[in-house]
């Protein structure tokens, strides 16, 4: 049985050279209430440039990642291309224009005009002690302010 959900955008992500938004819709202002003092916050976001791109063949990767396995499902990658393009980004927050609803990152790995659909904070209880990760992948940053600096171009094989 297929199920088919409606989902509301609250905003748009900005994203220009050096300088990234999400653009909070008027009707959604009351909602950023107190959000104030969070350092970052989690953006759920619709991948828009995936929409009409047929899945098949992207539901497992050959070799998607130089040291990860032979064969990997979509489900073990952060790929925009997957058969809900629903992702989430964990943002830095620079400063927030509540009249306006702009919310200033450094930022956001989004397309501009992507449709943001929730905005969560990031608590300091959603970190876990004793995460584990393949050892494909456990050379990559533990933390989000490193990954910036991670050399993300030698991890993923490109077709050629």
């Amino acid at each position: 049985m297929k199920s088919r959900y409606q989902v509301d955008p609250v905003g748009e992500v900005t994203a220009e050279v050096g300088k990234y938004l999400i653009r909070i819709k008027s009707e959604y202002l009351d909602a950023l209430n107190n959000l104030e003092g969070f350092s970052h916050l989690q953006i759920v976001w619709w991948g828009h440039l995936t929409e009409g791109i047929s899945k098949e063949g992207f539901l497992r990767f050959d070799r998607l990642y130089k040291k990860g396995p032979e064969g990997i499902g979509v489900f073990a990658t952060r790929s925009p291309v997957r058969p809900n393009p629903l992702l989430v980004s964990t943002i830095d927050v620079e400063r927030i224009d509540f009249g306006k609803g702009l919310i200033h990152t450094s930022f956001i790995d989004a397309e501009d005009g992507s449709p943001v659909l929730d905005v969560k904070p990031y608590h300091l209880m959603e970190r876990v002690k004793e995460c584990k990760v393949p050892k494909w992948c456990s050379h990559w940053p533990s933390w989000y302010e490193d990954s910036a600096d991670f050399n993300w171009e030698e991890e993923i094989n490109t077709p050629s």
